[in-house]
Formats: C-alpha cells, structure tokens, sequence
C-alpha cells in the first residue's frame, strides 16, 4: 500500500473521524490529551495530521493530506479543487438564515446586511437570488449581531436551534445539510486509487 496521509480537523470532528478506523489495521491510539499533531501507522503506511477545522481542505487541495475529513460547510464555504468521496454521516445540521421572527430574508430595494462566519457561502446564496448583501464576517457569537443592531440576518449552521432561541432568533429559512465528509487530493485519487479505496472499505464506503 502506498503512503497516505490523512488531515483530521482538532476537536470533535477529528476525533469522531479517528474513530472510523477503530478496531482495523489502520487504528492509531491516540491520548486525547495530547498535543501531538501528527501520528503514524508505520505498518499499513498510513499517516494522520490534526490541524485547524479550516485548514483540512487546503492541506488536501494542497496535496500536503492525500485525504481529509471535513465538515460539508467548510466545503461550500472554501469551494476548493477536491474530491468529495464520501458522507460520513456524522456531525449532521444545515446551515440556515436567521433572524427574528417574522422577519423578511428580502430587501428587493436596499441592501440586506447579513453576519456570518462563511461569507463566499452567503454570497453565492444570495447572488444567486438577485439580492445585494453586505456581509460581515465575524468568527463567532453570531446570534449577537442582529440582536444588537450589527446586521440585519445571520447566516450559521444550526444544530438544535437552542442558541438561537436563547437569544431571540428563529430559524427563517434552512438552506443546505451539513455533515461529516470524506475529501481527497485529486492527484492522490488517480496515483493512489488502490490504496484510497481500500481505506474507503475499511470505513463502509461503496468501493
């Protein structure tokens, strides 16, 4: 088997993903208190790489990871050049506009001031729809924005709802479904197609 080396984003997503290959040839035993970033099964040739949630797209697209696991809105937010091989069927939400209820999601004359941590996604969304936006990028605390005046709507990834309720918002209108994706480089796909897809078939994919 080739040498294949897997990003996982740090936290939950990662871990989670680790999990997919517990109890096979390619399971690592990982300290969860551990700082270490990068761990090796020397004997199936595989390497895994913890990095930011944000970067594991780049370091595929980059060719640095051969594969990734990467939540869908970090997909649709960053619309890199790679491979989506597979859902893996976890860390499910969807991302949603949001905002007080009652509120309209269309200002046809005016400019419509949105908050988001993903703005190239809520620009695609809303060019889409005919309708000027200014986005604010804000790297979290959403719900806050339009509770203090900061815009007029949010657009984030929603779970249960809770937090929005907590402060005052509902959810207007659901937008795409989110979860736990299978990335690959797409050099890696063609040079080392055997190998990826026998890692596919020891975590339940089709091939």
């Amino acid at each position: 088997m080739k040498q294949v080396t897997i990003a996982l984003a740090k936290g939950r997503l990662g871990e989670k993903g680790l999990e997919l290959f517990k109890n096979t040839e390619m399971e690592i035993i990982k300290d969860k208190n551990s700082r270490k970033l990068v761990f090796e099964n020397q004997e199936e040739s595989i390497t895994y790489i913890f990095v930011k949630p944000s970067d594991v797209i780049t370091y595929v697209e980059k060719g640095v990871a051969d594969l990734g696991i990467v939540g869908k809105d970090m997909i649709l937010e960053e619309d890199k050049e790679v491979y989506e091989l597979m859902d893996l069927d976890y860390g499910k939400c969807y991302f949603a506009i949001a905002g007080f209820k009652d509120q309209t999601t269309v200002k046809k004359n005016d400019v419509l001031r949105i908050a988001s941590k993903y703005p190239n996604y809520v620009k695609r969304i809303f060019k889409d729809r005919g309708q000027r936006v200014e986005v604010i990028k804000l790297g979290g605390s959403i719900e806050l924005a339009p509770v203090i005046g900061l815009s007029d709507l949010i657009v984030d990834i929603v779970e249960t709802g809770n937090t929005l309720r907590e402060n005052g918002l509902v959810v207007l209108e659901k937008l795409d479904s989110i979860s736990a994706r299978l990335i690959a480089n797409k050099s890696s796909y063609r040079l080392k197609n055997k190998s990826i897809k026998r890692i596919l078939k020891i975590i339940g994919g089709d091939q």
